[in-house]
């Protein structure tokens, strides 16, 4: 089995080699301008994240235009649209156009909606060499402008010789408020494209370590994790959460869960 895969990046829709997880899906989508692509989501809800470029969405017949803007995902917060269950929708390119398309099962049957960049949180999480900045674009359960049925995005960016999602951490089991059973992915980006990070995944069978480059994905069905960056290369990573609820709860390690603890001691002293 397969945890960690380089998306295909030809033009069209790109899905996973391989995929581990029973909730969580990912496909890439890269159009030339003018280019469309015309899908149904069927019995999943799909955040369509515009990683770099702008497109006219056309979903149930309701247009959004023109919705994008950034170059790329190291060019500011993202714009996003929620596309529904049962739902036709049709994205048009104006200049080339990615988007990441994230979905999970639901039931919900609500409008679709576009989230803006003023509607993404942003902060830093961590402290000294393992802080790292982020993105919240769907995240809070029960937003009533915002909903959804099992998804939970957002985007970090480690920077240069950081690590990031540290102290590593789980979420593999219903034990609220200690734990939630969420699968996860990261979908991954390096500035500059020729850099690289490292990701770590580890069970109680298995201790492994993968190359983080451009359009590469970790895929977590269960198992610790935790990312680091090659100094000189700042990391990103579109992540993204299904589970049986939109409550988040981690275990970290607890050979290394001591490190979280010291975030505050390390904040007042400038770091």
């Amino acid at each position: 089995m397969s945890y960690f895969e380089a998306v295909p990046t030809q033009s069209g829709l790109n899905q996973l080699p391989s995929n581990p997880c029973k909730l969580l899906d990912f496909h890439l989508l890269s159009l030339a301008d003018g280019q469309s692509y015309s899908g149904k989501s069927a019995d999943r809800e799909v955040l369509a994240v515009i990683l770099g470029g702008q497109g006219t969405f056309i979903v149930n017949g309701q247009p959004f235009g023109k919705v994008g803007g950034r170059a790329g995902v190291f060019s500011g917060k993202p714009h996003s649209v929620y596309i529904p269950c049962r739902a036709s929708y049709t994205i048009t390119a104006h200049g080339p156009l990615e988007v990441g398309l994230c979905s999970a099962p639901s039931d919900l049957e609500v409008e679709p909606y576009v989230i803006l960049p003023a509607q993404v949180t942003s902060g830093v999480w961590g402290a000294a060499n393992f802080s790292r900045h982020f993105h919240q674009i769907l995240t809070e359960a029960g937003q009533p402008d915002l909903p959804a049925a099992r998804l939970i995005v957002g985007e970090t960016y480690t920077p240069s010789g950081n690590w990031s999602t540290y102290p590593p951490h789980k979420h593999e089991v219903d034990n609220l408020p200690r734990e939630a059973y969420h699968e996860e992915m990261y979908f991954f980006k390096v500035n500059a494209p020729d850099g690289f990070g490292m990701a770590r995944f580890y069970t109680n069978e298995i201790d492994t370590g993968y190359v983080v480059r451009n359009n590469t994905v970790l895929m977590i069905p269960h198992g610790y994790h935790t990312v680091v960056s090659a100094p000189g290369y700042t990391t990103y990573y579109l992540w993204f959460l299904a589970g049986h609820h939109r409550v988040q709860a981690v275990a970290d390690d607890t050979n290394v869960g001591w490190v979280g603890r010291t975030v505050p001691m390390l904040r007042d002293l400038g770091h």
